[in-house]
């Protein structure tokens, strides 16, 4: 079978992944890679063997970024074939873009050209700021599942919780997660996956929350009854993590492992792809899109 061909395209401030996921597919040059600007991507690519830890079957063959500059870069750091000038050349060329940028506010911009053409599109966390915004690029797709979009982390092996650890808890009443950096784009790594162990858990009933600097913490009561507290800690070394309390005991999950949860997530895609069908239903992505908006209204 032909490898598919994706497109990836960045960047924006702070976000590695053009890098970091181009590199999964494709495999890295190290001394290229060394130069990357978050040195924790050409660390934890060390520690794996390529092309073994490859996602075999899909290639990243394109690259566009607004600077020139650093798109020829992750080219040569992550064995890109061809930067491009418009990043609507790759339309016609490749069967998938990684919409790579965080930013949610450009994604209709970035995307809408894709979708218009058919072309299935990975959008990163999180697909939008609120659930208007994340309905109107939704209903721009052309088929079901043509956009897939997810924070990574609710691949990750860290935050699975079994049918047995669950017995264990009892009933969760309780979610705590906590995560570095800003509300924006870093609280989904915990809403998300936190949302995957619970299930669907009906409207939000009551929100409320604070800020306090860089530190943005919002409380959150689902209509099923069950409370979360989501902490964005700026600047703070804060661990990604979440604790669930439930009625018979608590369970403490720390993240550690972006490799294997980038390279689930990704996979997830390629499969999205072949199969042309959504790998996440929608009303899940608007549910954490809907604790991100009223996590920005709380005060």
């Amino acid at each position: 079978m032909t490898a598919l061909k994706f497109g990836v395209i960045g960047m924006s401030e702070g976000n590695g992944h053009p890098y970091s996921w181009s590199a999964i597919f494709n495999g890295y040059d190290a001394d290229a890679m060394r130069d990357c600007p978050f040195p924790a991507i050409p660390e934890y690519l060390a520690r794996r063997r390529f092309p073994g830890d490859a996602i075999a079957g899909a290639h990243v063959t394109e690259v566009w970024a607004e600077d020139r500059g650093q798109a020829e870069h992750i080219a040569r750091a992550a064995k890109i074939d061809r930067v491009v000038d418009d990043f609507r050349e790759m339309i016609g060329r490749v069967d998938g873009v990684l919409l790579a940028r965080d930013d949610a506010e450009n994604h209709a911009r970035f995307a809408a050209p894709f979708l218009e053409a058919g072309v299935p599109v990975y959008i990163d966390k999180p697909l939008a700021l609120s659930v208007a915004a994340a309905l109107e690029l939704l209903a721009r797709q052309k088929f079901p599942g043509q956009i897939f979009t997810c924070s990574a982390l609710r691949y990750a092996r860290e935050f699975e919780l079994s049918e047995g650890a669950k017995r264990e808890l009892g009933v969760i009443r309780f979610v705590q997660g906590t995560v570095p950096k800003d509300w924006d784009r870093y609280a989904i790594h915990v809403i998300e996956p936190a949302l995957n162990v619970l299930g669907r858990q009906g409207a939000i009933v009551e929100s409320d929350g604070f800020h306090a600097g860089d530190v943005h913490v919002a409380n959150i009561v689902w209509e099923s009854g069950v409370i979360a507290t989501f902490s964005a800690l700026g600047k703070t070394a804060a661990p990604i993590a979440l604790r669930f309390v439930g009625t018979l005991g608590h369970r403490d999950m720390v993240f550690a492992d972006s490799f294997s949860a980038f390279k689930s997530a990704l996979m997830a895609f390629v499969k999205s792809v072949t199969e042309r069908r959504a790998q996440i239903p929608p009303d899940v992505v608007l549910d954490a899109v809907a604790v991100i908006e009223a996590g920005r209204k709380a005060h």
